[in-house]
């Protein structure tokens, strides 16, 4: 049986030889193989159909020709003629950066500028006049202008029955001096078909007001007395 002096003193010059292992690589780097570690940190390289799509992203850009797009020309040329730049130049309808401008003389910057018509403007809307009201006149007043009465008969029957009074009517005198709507206020019932008879047969002359006639609205009165 071996003594336990001598097993420790083998233990520990195992762990002796197993740290020096372990520390002789950290130590020494240079040592270590390089082709195996590049191999190992180095990136995939990509898929080629990827490398592909990314060449056609990063291609730059060519427009085509067109007459809407200005580029400058690749090669200056030393002489410059006039009438085919004139030629080639579209034609624009603009003069002066104003739309719709036309020329009007022969010199340069002479334009004129068609104004738009601006549409008549509308009728005035008919004002329809109207008529003024009649004006009430007294028949004192009124009767200065009669010019034709008829005397009203008296009717037999109210004179055998001693009947006799007023009759009184309202009427509206035209402009022309005729009765219209004649209108009974007061009156005998043996009188009244007299009285209106003759009324209606009585003219005026034409009431003036602001120097054009005017209707007007007026009180008739008829007297009937026996002993007329």
């Amino acid at each position: 049986m071996k003594k336990p002096y001598v097993m420790l003193l083998s233990l520990l010059l195992q762990v002796f030889g197993l740290t020096v292992l372990t520390l002789i690589p950290l130590i020494y780097t240079q040592v270590l193989p390089s082709a195996q570690l590049r191999s190992v940190l180095a990136a995939p390289a990509p898929p080629r159909a990827q490398v592909q799509k990314t060449q056609l992203k990063l291609r730059p850009r060519v427009f085509a020709s067109n007459e809407r797009w200005l580029f400058a020309p690749r090669i200056i040329p030393k002489q410059v003629n006039p009438a085919q730049d004139l030629a080639a130049a579209p034609d624009i309808s603009v003069a002066d950066g104003v739309p719709g401008a036309t020329r009007t003389g022969g010199g340069t910057g002479n334009f004129s500028e068609a104004a738009p018509v601006a549409p008549p403007p509308p009728p005035p809307p008919a004002i329809k006049k109207i008529p003024p009201a009649p004006v009430h006149v007294s028949s004192g007043i009124i009767e200065s202008n009669l010019i034709h009465r008829v005397q009203p008969a008296y009717p037999a029957l109210a004179r055998s029955a001693r009947v006799q009074g007023v009759v009184e009517f309202t009427a509206v005198i035209s402009k022309q001096g005729t009765i219209e709507n004649l209108q009974l206020v007061r009156g005998h019932p043996l009188l009244v078909n007299a009285a209106r008879e003759a009324i209606l047969q009585w003219r005026y002359r034409p009431t003036m007001l602001n120097g054009e006639p005017v209707e007007v609205i007026t009180n008739i009165l008829v007297n009937f007395t026996l002993n007329q």
